[in-house]
């Protein structure tokens, strides 16, 4: 199946979810992190839709993450961003123009292929692997200065009870979240049958540490250097 016969299939598996009453929240960008590629068999960013369904808000930086109901889930660290109106174009100075606020974010990707021995094809049609979305601490742009220059240089530390598993920064995710973002917006430009970016959207720009295996009765912390968001603690049921 070739990747635009996926999206379509994604498609039409967002019309029955929206005919059932999910409400979409926004977009989540898979696979900008290229030093997980070869792992995963696939070698390109892909998108999928959050919804109200599977949107968690983190309370004074915590959140319980019920796991009933995915597949092989795992935790990976992000920056997301909520857009203050659509990018006229990928060029850094209309994508900073068009972001109401940054924040940190924690999505909770799941594969139903044995192994997660996934493709390209597999995962954009099963909703770019996205399971759920925790929304943690946020900051205006405004109160962000010089964002462009630090978002690359972000580094995101990643705990499992108190030892460290993985640690990654910003420029992993092609180069900065606001590279993702644009790299976004060609993609959906390239796709006419795909809504476009709107006003309110919030747009996950992708993992800074590979994806790994949670399970009930684990915490899960991250922390956030770089830029002043607060990192979250993540108790899974």
């Amino acid at each position: 199946m070739p990747p635009e016969q996926s999206y379509a299939a994604a498609r039409a598996l967002h019309e029955t979810r929206v005919r059932e009453g999910w409400r979409p929240l926004g977009r989540k960008i898979g696979f900008t992190n290229r030093s997980i590629w070869p792992r995963y068999g696939v070698y390109e960013p892909i998108w999928g839709t959050v919804y109200d369904r599977s949107f968690i808000e983190a309370t004074d930086n915590q959140a319980v993450v019920v796991l009933d109901g995915l597949h092989q889930p795992r935790i990976e660290p992000e920056i997301c961003f909520r857009l203050r109106a659509a990018p006229r174009s990928a060029s850094s100075a209309d994508l900073i123009e068009s972001i109401e606020w940054v924040a940190h974010s924690v999505e909770i990707v799941q594969c139903d292929q044995p192994g997660w021995k996934t493709s390209l094809e597999h995962s954009i049609a099963f909703n770019g692997l996205h399971g759920r979305l925790i929304l943690g601490h946020r900051l205006p742009v405004g109160r962000l200065p010089e964002l462009e220059d630090r978002l690359p240089r972000l580094e995101m530390i990643l705990r499992k009870g108190e030892a460290i598993v993985d640690r990654g920064f910003g420029e992993i995710v092609l180069g900065s979240p606001l590279a993702a973002l644009g790299h976004l917006v060609g993609l959906l430009r390239a796709q006419p049958e795909a809504p476009a970016l709107a006003a309110g959207e919030i747009v996950s720009t992708g993992t800074l540490t590979d994806a790994h295996p949670v399970a009930p009765g684990e915490i899960w912390s991250t922390e956030i250097r770089g830029l002043p968001l607060s990192g979250m603690r993540l108790a899974f049921s």
